[in-house]
């Protein structure tokens, strides 16, 4: 197991890297209300799993109201959105008011599925090596498997590359 602070540097191997044809790690976590979200309601179709740092910040708005903004052109497409970050419910319930949010919003307090996504972990914070979440999206397919693993995406632009990557224009 990792034994690392936010903000001290990783002192062993780094963190898992998920490939195409990998097992997405099953998840059941509290959505803004409280309510468990488990991965595996979702099979028989296809999920965009995204880890973003923190809710109500710059950048994880943007990707946030984007993945809402793209959200009806997805699912026609077959796909579910998840997001994931270390916040706490409550906080996901002032992120999804404040921004109108129509996404599902998973609140990971303990980092295990962040850590288990290889999304959590030591990263280049402006040029420093820091310890937290690694801004990575995951598409899986109806199985369950990873189709696409994405690390240190750019939260602008990144829901318009994905769905030019998916052919969903």
């Amino acid at each position: 197991m990792r034994t690392m602070t936010e903000t001290g540097p990783a002192t062993d191997t780094a963190p898992v890297r998920l490939a195409p044809g990998d097992p997405a790690p099953e998840f059941s976590l509290p959505d803004a209300d409280g309510t468990p979200v488990s991965l595996a309601s979702y099979r028989g179709r296809r999920v965009i799993v995204y880890c973003y740092p923190a809710a109500l910040t710059p950048g994880c708005t943007t990707q946030a109201v984007d993945f809402t903004a793209a959200a009806g052109d997805l699912a026609e497409a077959g796909l579910d959105i998840i997001g994931i970050s270390p916040d706490a419910p409550e906080k996901l319930t002032r992120f999804r008011e404040q921004e109108s949010l129509s996404i599902t919003l998973l609140s990971d307090q303990d980092k295990q599925v962040l850590t288990a996504y290889g999304a959590y972990g030591p990263k280049k914070l402006y040029g420093k090596e820091v310890v937290g979440v690694i801004r990575s999206t995951f598409v899986l397919d109806a199985e369950g498997r990873v189709e696409k693993a994405a690390y240190n995406v750019k939260a602008t632009g990144h829901v318009a590359k994905l769905r030019r990557d998916l052919g969903i224009e």
